[in-house]
């Protein structure tokens, strides 16, 4: 209830005004913090020289993002390049073996970068889960694939493998577990839709031309066997409409939002200010606020434009790969929480719906957000952070079940009937509001620390009640009820849509 509900345009705007005041006032604060704080001596190592003209430094704390735009850079431009190149001139003289063109060349860029040693490793991984496929017993695919990627993200196994790959230099150890733990996800995608499969089973052939598709090899996303089966086999290569103009479009976005984080990273410190504890908390509380979430936002910027140029590849070779993840700015439901589609669609299907079905079941719901976040749990490395951040999601997934169904309790469900679906709306924002706050707290505890986590959740809740918790609660309410109108508007346009394709 309360879905296609509609507020008076005089109460959205005054939501909007409300939200905008708020991240402006709140910006300023994090903007007063970096400048009086860009040479001090603790922030050393995460603020370096940038923009001298205009007086800044420039924020270089995450590792990740300084290495695609530095010593990656040339790396991605000639291998990213190189596949362009090759997959066009074979998608216009011999379509039909295009998926060969991609495996050849994957497995040529993969020995070149990081050597013989390597390419034999994984092929060793891709033999090895193969081999279990043929067995067509889903469960045994499971456990094969889970060792293997725990041999990966469990010491001294993963030390073990890594040490057989000979050289060194920057991205040797990033190359590499990525790789190897993208490859584990694949071939337990091509094991279990091989067990699957009635007839027969695919050929080891088609396991090697879906693991070696270079743009998805070393980071992501994971797109399913059977996807990206059914897309790379069709021979007759049409574009839809808009299509190109729409990939061309897609690109500059990325662009332009490459150099927009670069232009943030010189006048808001938001990776290095959560590093000094005495100093962030010396912060206002408004400010403490918006550090955390814009910790989140450019958390998701950075996976939208690694995974938007990686798809946008992905789309001139005629396939249509995962999305990138939803902007945390339009969540409030843990279920729709993720980093990276792929991965989220892999889970969903192999894991969480698998076991939890529809959903509605609570003990179901449980036990299937407890297999998927210790698979996640094991994706990303077991360690104590690691663990303190899968149970408090894990907790969130299923807290919000629960409360649902407390609500949908006949009295309640009377009680709700009764109200208009604007009122409804509104109560179901307020849950939405402190909901989408248990996101934030929980998530900036793998962004970015657990003691920054829980200084900023004692700063809200604790020392900041009552005046600091419900204005950024009222606040957190106005930007729930925008991203609900901008749902519900959704909702209509599709509602539409069907109703055009029924009656043509």
């Amino acid at each position: 209830m309360g879905v296609k509900a509609m507020l008076p345009s005089y109460e959205l705007g005054f939501y909007a005004l409300v939200v905008t005041c708020a991240v402006l006032y709140s910006g300023s604060g994090i903007f007063e913090a970096s400048r009086d704080s860009m040479n001090r001596k603790a922030f050393r190592d995460g603020i370096k020289p940038g923009w001298h003209y205009f007086g800044r430094k420039m924020d270089v704390a995450d590792f990740e993002w300084v290495m695609w735009f530095t010593s990656f850079r040339n790396i991605i431009i000639f291998a990213l390049s190189g596949h362009v190149l090759f997959g066009k001139i074979c998608s216009m003289t011999v379509p039909q073996h295009r998926a060969v063109v991609y495996m050849i060349y994957g497995v040529l860029a993969v020995l070149g970068s990081m050597g013989l040693v390597y390419l034999m490793i994984i092929l060793s991984h891709c033999l090895l889960l193969y081999s279990v496929a043929l067995a067509k017993q889903k469960w045994l695919c499971y456990v094969a694939g889970l060792c293997c990627l725990a041999s990966f993200k469990v010491e001294p196994f993963g030390s073990w493998q890594s040490g057989f790959v000979t050289g060194a230099f920057d991205l040797q150890d990033v190359l590499f577990y990525g790789g190897c733990t993208f490859t584990i996800m694949r071939c337990m995608s091509f094991a279990l839709e091989s067990s699957a499969r009635e007839e027969g089973i695919y050929s080891i052939f088609d396991l090697l031309k879906y693991n070696f598709y270079l743009p998805f090899f070393f980071f992501g996303p994971v797109m399913t066997f059977d996807q990206f089966h059914a897309q790379v086999s069709t021979r007759e290569l049409r574009r839809k409409d808009d299509e190109m103009k729409s990939i061309r479009v897609n690109a500059l976005l990325h662009v332009g939002a490459i150099v927009a984080v670069d232009i943030f990273f010189h006048f808001f410190y938001i990776l290095t200010l959560p590093s000094d504890l005495k100093f962030v908390n010396r912060l206002s509380d408004w400010s403490l606020a918006g550090l955390a979430y814009s910790n989140l936002v450019y958390d998701w910027v950075k996976a939208a434009v690694m995974f938007g140029v990686i798809n946008t590849i992905a789309r001139l070779d005629h396939l249509d790969p995962p999305q990138p993840p939803k902007c945390i700015t339009m969540l409030y439901i843990f279920a729709e929480t993720h980093f990276d589609r792929g991965i989220n669609d892999w889970l969903c299907k192999y894991v969480y719906d698998h076991i939890g079905e529809n959903h509605d079941n609570v003990l179901k719901e449980l036990v299937a957000s407890i297999s998927t976040f210790a698979v996640t749990t094991l994706w990303l490395g077991p360690c104590e952070l690691v663990y303190i951040w899968s149970l408090a999601n894990c907790f969130g997934l299923n807290f919000e079940l629960w409360v649902q169904k407390f609500f949908q309790l006949g009295p309640f469900a009377r009680l709700e009937a009764k109200l208009s679906g604007a009122m409804s709306r509104r109560i179901r924002a307020a849950f939405g509001a402190v909901n989408f706050w248990a996101i934030v707290l929980y998530n900036i505890l793998a962004l970015n620390s657990l003691e920054f986590a829980l200084l900023v959740t004692k700063r809200l809740l604790v020392l900041g009640f009552p005046v600091s918790t419900l204005s950024i609660w009222f606040i957190t309410y106005c930007g729930v009820q925008l991203i609900k109108e901008r749902e519900r508007i959704l909702a209509i346009e599709e509602e539409e849509k069907g109703h055009k394709a029924k009656v043509e």
